[in-house]
């Protein structure tokens, strides 16, 4: 047993450490409040109490009982029903080779694959827990999955809709800073045998690391990965012209900067390198008035079509096909997923850009009616997402508000 003396002064050393500690404890800073969503990133402070959000999806879905489908209108001669439901977040599409649809999904964590039989289609889920699953790609019996930090494939998936194979890593890696915002990623197949993929910019406006902000390509063989496009915001829609062999693709400007300004947008890349503006420049000719001090627009390769302001352009392809009129060959059609970030909202659509003499580019609208009350929260019923080509020379258009998938078809005038 320790001596009196020693005993006292164990106790003072141990009533001094907790009156330290406590004193410490009381002494700390406070937490730092939580960082706001990247979406609010960029406002001033006017604009912290501004009443705009995104607006959320109906994430198990909505049948097309329930929805106002009879006031989708496109133009003379051509028609649009529902071709498929029970899909909730579809958004990307790929048509395989025996003729399934691979849809994927950006707020889920599913892959669906629509089998037709018999002129009824059977919804599958054929892939879950995956990450952000929203780019689809099918060529020569693999199915490839972009999700938020890599790419897979799925050798002879489709004749094994009930059993998929293993996944295999095409490239992984793709998201090493877990960033906020704009992390899905839109997937294609280039002419050249590569798989082009989107990184967005990490927040509304902020300086990207050198794989953000743009597109990218893979090859699928190596896994060896190129920067094909920079200064690129967040596209989530591209497409190759069937001529020109030309990759052209729409982008969204940045937000906070106004209900008319900056426009979103659609490009055309001539070749590999070129810089298209963000954070430095928006559609073209409008410096931002933080990173854009001390450059010039005229650095950078301007849009081809400014699409309207906050319209937000995702999915986009050249109409290839042999059912719609001649015209409407190597026109592009964009599912204009509708904008939040503006006091009267617009989008919610989708757009036909043709070509005239000059290829210069114009846009109207052919297929609309989501779009209900444009100064409501929420505007819409529905939200287009991508569009694709069937074989038969329709066009599918996927609404990830609902989970449905819509045809629309031409039997003329």
């Amino acid at each position: 047993m320790s001596p009196a003396p020693f005993r006292s002064l164990i106790s003072l050393t141990s009533a001094l450490v907790c009156v330290f500690s406590a004193g410490a404890a009381q002494a700390q800073p406070p937490a730092a409040p939580a960082a706001p969503p990247s979406w609010q990133q960029g406002r001033n402070a006017e604009q912290e109490k501004s009443p705009l959000h995104p607006f959320a999806i109906e994430v198990t879905g909505k049948t097309a009982m329930l929805l106002p489908v009879d006031k989708l209108k496109v133009p003379a001669g051509f028609k649009v029903e529902v071709w498929a439901e029970g899909l909730p977040g579809a958004r990307s599409m790929a048509l395989g080779s025996k003729g399934t649809v691979f849809v994927g999904t950006r707020q889920l964590k599913d892959v669906y694959a629509i089998v037709d039989r018999g002129g009824k289609r059977e919804v599958k889920t054929i892939l879950k827990d995956l990450d952000s699953p929203n780019g689809v790609v099918f060529s020569r019996g693999t199915l490839y999955v972009a999700e938020r930090h890599r790419i897979t494939r799925y050798d002879g998936i489709e004749s094994r809709l009930d059993s998929p194979p293993e996944a295999k890593v095409v490239v992984d890696g793709l998201d090493p800073q877990k960033q906020p915002g704009h992390f899905w990623k839109f997937l294609a197949l280039g002419p050249d045998g590569k798989l082009y993929y989107n990184v967005g910019a990490p927040g509304n406006i902020v300086m990207p690391a050198y794989f953000q902000a743009g597109i990218s390509r893979v090859d699928p063989r190596t896994g060896i990965i190129e920067n094909y496009a920079q200064g690129v915001r967040n596209s989530v829609g591209f497409d190759w012209h069937p001529q020109t062999r030309q990759l052209w693709f729409t982008n969204h400007g940045r937000d906070w900067l106004g209900d008319e300004s900056p426009n979103d947008t659609l490009h055309v890349a001539t070749r590999k390198g070129q810089h298209f503006g963000y954070p430095y420049c928006h559609q073209g000719d409008t410096l931002d008035p933080e990173f854009g001090k001390n450059r010039s627009c005229s650095e950078f390769t301007p849009p081809a079509l400014k699409l309207g302001a906050h319209i937000a352009p995702i999915g986009m392809r050249f109409y290839s096909g042999k059912m719609f009129p001649a015209e409407y060959q190597n026109n592009i059609f964009i599912a204009m997923r509708g904008s939040w970030n503006r006091a009267i909202k617009q989008g919610y659509d989708v757009t036909r850009v043709s070509f005239d003499a000059d290829g210069k580019p114009k846009m109207e609208p052919f297929l609309t009616g989501f779009l209900v009350d444009e100064k409501a929260d929420p505007p819409m019923w529905g939200r287009p997402n991508d569009v694709m080509v069937m074989r038969d020379g329709s066009l599918l258009v996927s609404d990830d508000q609902n989970g449905i998938i819509y045809r629309v078809s031409y039997a003329g005038k």
